[in-house]
This record gives C-alpha cells, sequence and structure tokens, in this order.
C-alpha cells in the first residue's frame, strides 16, 4: 500500500481509501464487515462515510451505513487502527435533522453527536463538510449561475467546528464538493484567524471527469489540501461492464437508473470504449488503469473505491501495484482531448 500525509498533519493515509456508501443499501451488515476486514488486512487505514448513507439516499436507511462501522468497530476492538472521514450534509433533505441542516449551531452539534453515536467512537479524524450551503455548481453543473441564498459565513462555520476540535471530538476537518473559490476563502479565514484548517477536498474526479485539474489542482499542490476522489470509477462506467448498453443485475445501473444520471451523457459510450481499447492494448484491467491514472496525480491525496463484492474490492485495492507506461498516460490524454470532460 501507498501512503501520504493528510494535509499539512503528520497521519498517514492510504492512498486506496475505502468507500462506503453501499453497505446498508446494496451491502449487508455482515458483506461490509467482510469489507472492513479485508481492506484493512491490505493496508487500507483511510475509510470515508457520512451522516447521509446508504446511496440511493432514503429516509428509511439514512445513517445505516455509520451504523454497520461503529458495529464493526464495537466488535473488533480496531477503532485506533482505522483513519475515520465522515461527513456532515447540507440542505437538502426534510428528513435530515427536520430539514434545517446548517454549519452551526445545534444543527452542526446534533449532526456530530449523532455520528459520533452511530459509529461508536469518541472523536472523527477528518469531519467533511459533504456539500456548501450556499449554491455552487456542484454534482454534475459546470456553468456557474449566481444565485444567492442564506448561507453561514465561513468563519462562523470554523469557529464551530474549533469547539469541537477543542473538545477532542474532531481532529481535522475538509471540504467536500466545493470551489476554488470556496476552499481558497477557508484557508485564508483559518490563517487569518487561527481556525482550524481544511485539510482536504473531496470532490468527483475520473477519467470522464477531469475538471478538478482546471482550477482545484492548483490549490490542492500549493496550498497542501489533497484531493479525495470519489467516483474514480464512474459509477462503474470505467470498469467497462456497461460497455455496449450492457447493465448486469444487481449493478447500480440496474438497480437504480433514475438515480444515476450523472454518466449517461452524449459521449460516455464512445469515451468509456477508447479508455477500454487501451487497457487491452497495454493488457491491464480497466478499473485499475482508471483508479491508478487518478492515485499517481500530483494533487491526490486518496482515492475512494466503493465495491459492492469482495472480486471487485480486491481488484480495486490491487491498482496500487499498477504502473501506467508514458504511452498509457499519452493515449488516455489523447482520449481526453477527443472527449474532453464528458460527465462533470
Amino acid at each position: 500500500m501507498n501512503y501520504k500525509n493528510l494535509g499539512n498533519t503528520d497521519i498517514k493515509v492510504s492512498t486506496i481509501c475505502l468507500g462506503t456508501m453501499t453497505w446498508g443499501e446494496q451491502n449487508t451488515q455482515n458483506e461490509a464487515f467482510e469489507q472492513m476486514d479485508f481492506a484493512l488486512d491490505k493496508g487500507v487505514n483511510f475509510w470515508d462515510t457520512a451522516e447521509l448513507y446508504a446511496v440511493p439516499p432514503r429516509k428509511e436507511t439514512y445513517g445505516d451505513t455509520e451504523k454497520i462501522i461503529g458495529n464493526w468497530f464495537e466488535n473488533t476492538k480496531k477503532r485506533e487502527e482505522v483513519i475515520l472521514a465522515t461527513k456532515v450534509a447540507g440542505p437538502s433533505r426534510d428528513y435530515l435533522r427536520n430539514g434545517e441542516n446548517s454549519f452551526i449551531g445545534k444543527n452542526l452539534e446534533n449532526a456530530l453527536h449523532n455520528s459520533l453515536k452511530r459509529l461508536k467512537t469518541d472523536y472523527i479524524d477528518l469531519y467533511q463538510l459533504h456539500w456548501p450551503e450556499r449554491k455552487v455548481n456542484s454534482f454534475g453543473k459546470l456553468g456557474y449561475t449566481h444565485e444567492e441564498n442564506e448561507w453561514n459565513q465561513f468563519e462562523d462555520v470554523l469557529s464551530e467546528l474549533n469547539k469541537f476540535v477543542s473538545e477532542g471530538k474532531i481532529r481535522y476537518v475538509g471540504l467536500s464538493n466545493e470551489t476554488p473559490w470556496g476552499a481558497m476563502s477557508y484557508l485564508k479565514i483559518s490563517k487569518d484567524k487561527n481556525l482550524p484548517r481544511m485539510m482536504s477536498i473531496q470532490n468527483p474526479y475520473n477519467l470522464l471527469n477531469r475538471t478538478y485539474e482546471i482550477g482545484l489542482s492548483e490549490v490542492s499542490i500549493r496550498e497542501n489540501i489533497g484531493c479525495l476522489s470519489y467516483s474514480p470509477l464512474a459509477s462503474g462506467y470505467l470498469t467497462g461492464k456497461y460497455r455496449n448498453k450492457n447493465f448486469p443485475k444487481g449493478s447500480r445501473m440496474e438497480r437504480d437508473w433514475d438515480f444515476w444520471t450523472r454518466y449517461r451523457k452524449p459521449n460516455t459510450e464512445e469515451a468509456v470504449e477508447l479508455y477500454y481499447q487501451i487497457s487491452k492494448k497495454h493488457n491491464l484491467d480497466m478499473s485499475q488503469m482508471s483508479i491508478k491514472f487518478c492515485e499517481i496525480q500530483d494533487f491526490m491525496t486518496s482515492v475512494i473505491i466503493g465495491a459492492t463484492s469482495m472480486e471487485q474490492l480486491k481488484t480495486n485495492i490491487e491498482s496500487v501495484n499498477v504502473n501506467l507506461s508514458n504511452d498509457v498516460i499519452k493515449e488516455i490524454n489523447k482520449v481526453q482531448a477527443i472527449y474532453p470532460n464528458p460527465c462533470p
């Protein structure tokens, strides 16, 4: 396994992060336990979850993923071996804390304490803001149309988080689905006001969506606030299993077609086919090629993998031992030039 520092801390996290959002929806608790056992044994010490999970999000399964992880901690007594990241949801669904989802006051306090309770732990290593309170062009939106709404100022949010850092309930904080302006604003206020510093940005990054490179990559490198890339396999498209409009039974696309729309775009199939041909030409597993491309980026801290089967998990983790030649990278970049970011 490979490891990098989380932000400017001395915490070493595995460059493969265990994603968990399928647990409680596509995966049972026993299956999740097997994944956690295997991943930790392979040196994956960094796990990511969220209060919102399982996904697709439903009121009936809200918080179930954290509960499963908490049960594993209770059973194995291995909490100290894991760098645990979770997320507090921004404004969205009415069933999340009665729809009053903000990053200050009782809302934040209740969200954190409920996560701690479900996870059966006294502290969170990395507590992330799942998406901004303000309106931004995230979750597949490219064009930015300025539309002001009520949102808590960054200094107030950091001050609230600082209370829980001081209490030892949070070690470090991070961002998710954030913009360059948002990331830089948080960093400046942290420095000026001596408040907790954001250590990571969890945003999408994969062969079908390299928009992180446009602005956030420089922020990550210059400010030492690395990317935690989610969806490195583009919801399964970059495994090759959906080629020729094949949607295997039990897959995300087959189970929840109406929810997983982000990667069904006009040029998706064409781009995927070209990447698939590159993997075959160079005798690479397509999943491993896709994950490794993410891992080797200078701005990357860790790549969040998600698997519904042990076979998938083993393949994904094994990507750390794959080498991508200069020829492979050149050919990948040629596809990006033909079909630039078909699924932003």
